[in-house]
């Protein structure tokens, strides 16, 4: 393993204080694997003062994007995402490396990891899982002899684990101050702010146990005929407006 790539890209796990078994999960997975990561302690909501957190979170653009309140942990988890995204723009680093702490590492991550990085093109973010089902791929090339760089027919909505590239946090630190969904939903309306997000296949992070118990989940309001509304008018726009920026982009990875 080449340390001079290492020291231009940083890998971050982002874990609340109180979750110190998943923190000890992903620091074996750094060790068995002989990478440099570092924790990034995730923002716990109700402990931002509220003129920060009127900066983050608006209730107006979440009415307007999103069909329901998004709950405190949703807003920590994205205002999480976002504070190790200034700390990769201020550091010198050429790549970042975003985990969650649910996440188990393949053997060949580190390869596909620094694969990512010599890809030539233009690329903002890669995604190293997606669903658990398969992907919609609408192109794919070689990217190690094991794994394909895939352009997505429709972005996942996973995100415990990615690279993103300094121009990729730029462009997410500026379109996406305030937000008004949840981080995963955020980043398939790719159009919105000119992303382009790649993935890999096979992934190299898969969830452990210990992601079938959310640390974030709140209390939700009671679904009614109104939210079921506005759930389908999001999903539709999200349907819509992917086909018709597909269309208008060329090809990527020809």
């Amino acid at each position: 393993m080449s340390m001079s790539f290492w020291s231009r890209c940083l890998i971050t796990f982002i874990n609340l204080d109180k979750d110190v078994e998943r923190r000890q999960r992903v620091e074996r997975e750094f060790a068995r694997l002989g990478l440099p990561g570092e924790r990034f302690p995730a923002v716990w909501w109700a402990d931002v003062p509220e003129a920060e957190q009127a900066k983050l979170y608006n209730a107006a653009l979440n009415s307007e994007q999103y069909y329901k309140p998004l709950v405190n942990g949703e807003k920590g988890c994205y205002a999480s995402h976002i504070h190790v995204w200034r700390k990769f723009l201020a550091s010198e680093s050429e790549w970042l490396v975003v985990l969650e702490d649910d996440v188990v590492l393949d053997d060949s991550f580190p390869a596909v990891v620094q694969a990512i990085a010599g890809v030539q093109g233009q690329w903002d973010m890669v995604k190293l899982m997606g669903r658990l089902q398969g992907e919609k791929v609408r192109a794919r090339r070689p990217l190690t002899p094991q794994h394909d760089l895939i352009a997505y027919q429709r972005v996942p909505s996973m995100t415990a684990g990615y690279v993103l590239s300094r121009e990729g946090a730029r462009k997410l630190l500026q379109s996406r101050i305030p937000f008004g969904r949840p981080i995963d939903v955020d980043l398939r309306f790719w159009w919105e702010n000119d992303l382009t997000i790649l993935g890999v296949l096979p992934p190299v992070v898969l969830l452990d146990e210990t992601s079938e118990v959310s640390s974030i989940e709140g209390v939700r309001p009671p679904v009614g005929w109104l939210m079921r509304w506005r759930k389908i008018r999001m999903k539709a726009a999200l349907t819509l407006g992917n086909m018709r920026h597909l269309a208008m982009r060329a090809k990527t990875l020809d």
